[in-house]
């Protein structure tokens, strides 16, 4: 491909922040956490998008770590907990590698240092059970973001992909977001409904982010952010971190993704099952109905319509690898950021562009919510409301 050259030169000054990885819950799901049996200091394990030469291949300089947990999950909050214990024991293991960071500070000091820096994101706000005061434990632990819902509705926040139950947030679910504003844990409202996305920029005072959304006027599909939000982005400082998910990002992929997961609900399977048995489901189907491959250029397409809504100032980048069963041609693991930037600069996106979508952005929008929460805390202390005080 033309421009890798460049595009490998740039990622080694400005390197990606990525936005959005679950490799936490697929160590979990495939070696039950035992970094002996699924040592990513190796290279391409089956099944497995991330591994560390791969991520050093890709241009990776920041990584957030998704401490995903199902909301069917019976204890959210303790799996959680287990989530953040295993980004712990990467950090712990892969030290000459990854480099804790809870700040922007940290984030350019593991840059200076040529190491990934770490930051966490719980997805989901069942993580912390309707409560302000578990909210703060995951952010003392070094949750950085909180992604207002998964696919289901909680009981303060409309999902994207469920019933319209509070059409947005509800009063505790405002209260949410300006706590989450007071202690520097940043708003991300992918997966959220645009009701959801317009109350919470409503309601904060600090930047949000997208962490792996991409745009609904390129491929129709709800978990993808609507030009209207994506307009307010400025004026609010944040940023959407487009997704390379091929059911997210082409629209014949949403269509055929339709169609696979009835067939994983007729064999009765959850559609977002990714056993063995799930994937072998998934195969044959596939062998029935060609599946329709995504690539490098329809992301860059979705890149180039938010950079004419937003602005530049206001994109990243959020694979979602590892919590995805397919990725486009070119962008197959996290090797593939390459791909990206080298399609974007024979689209004519300048070497200061890139920069901005790698790395800047990522790390402005961070110490902007650093800078409203140390404002914030000089005003007023932690909240006590309560779900049962706020919604009756």
């Amino acid at each position: 491909m033309a421009n890798l050259d460049e595009a490998r030169a740039l990622l080694r000054e400005f390197p990606v922040v990525d936005g959005h990885n679950d490799l936490p819950w697929a160590l979990r799901e495939k070696s039950g956490y035992d970094l002996d049996r699924l040592d990513i200091a190796g290279h391409q394990h089956e099944h497995l998008h991330t591994d560390i030469p791969r991520l050093r291949a890709g241009g990776v300089g920041a990584q957030y770590w998704s401490v995903y947990v199902p909301a069917e999950q019976p204890d959210p909050v303790a799996a959680t907990l287990e989530q953040i214990d295993c980004v712990r024991q990467l950090l712990d293991r892969y030290q000459a590698d990854l480099a804790p960071a809870l700040t922007a500070a940290d984030m350019e000091a593991a840059r200076g240092e040529g190491r990934i820096a770490s930051l966490m994101g719980a997805e989901g706000g069942h993580s912390i059970a309707n409560s302000l005061g578990t909210l703060r434990g995951l952010h003392a632990l070094g949750v950085r973001y909180l992604t207002l819902t998964h696919n289901s509705n909680v009981d303060w926040a409309d999902s994207a992909t469920d019933t319209p139950k509070a059409n947005g947030l509800t009063a505790f679910g405002r209260e949410v977001v300006r706590e989450m504003n007071r202690i520097g844990m940043l708003v991300d409202l992918s997966h959220v409904a645009p009701s959801t996305m317009r109350d919470a920029l409503d309601a904060t005072s600090a930047p949000v982010i997208f962490s792996h959304s991409s745009a609904r006027a390129v491929c129709d599909h709800p978990r993808n952010i609507p030009d209207d939000v994506l307009e307010r982005l400025p004026a609010n400082g944040g940023m959407a971190m487009v997704t390379f998910v091929p059911k997210f990002v082409l629209q014949a992929a949403v269509d055929w993704t339709a169609a696979a997961d009835e067939n994983m609900r007729a064999h009765g399977l959850h559609h977002l099952d990714t056993s063995a048995e799930a994937m072998r489901i998934h195969r044959a189907f596939e062998e029935r109905t060609p599946r329709p491959v995504a690539t490098v250029s329809v992301v860059a397409d979705h890149l180039d319509h938010m950079r004419e809504v937003a602005g530049i100032d206001h994109l990243g980048i959020g694979g979602d690898y590892d919590g995805t069963a397919f990725t486009p041609d070119g962008l197959d693991d996290v090797s593939g950021y390459p791909n990206l930037l080298a399609e974007l600069l024979e689209r004519g996106w300048s070497r200061a562009d890139l920069a901005k979508l790698t790395w800047q952005n990522a790390v402005r929008v961070l110490g902007a919510a650093e800078d409203v929460a140390r404002d914030l805390q000089s005003r007023r202390g932690p909240s006590h409301a309560t779900i049962e005080s706020l919604d009756g």
